[in-house]
């Protein structure tokens, strides 16, 4: 899921259609959401 970086909301549209805008403000900058996950790592 995409957002856009302006207005917050949702990407309704297919984020791999060349020249993609929001559909609220207009803008062409997205970003992916990522979970709220803390990813534990071992250190050898």
């Amino acid at each position: 899921m995409y957002k856009c970086a302006v207005c917050r909301e949702p990407v309704r549209s297919n984020i791999n259609t060349v020249g993609i805008q929001c559909e609220h403000c207009g803008s062409k900058i997205f970003y992916k959401e990522r979970p709220n996950v803390k990813k534990v790592l071992k250190v050898r």
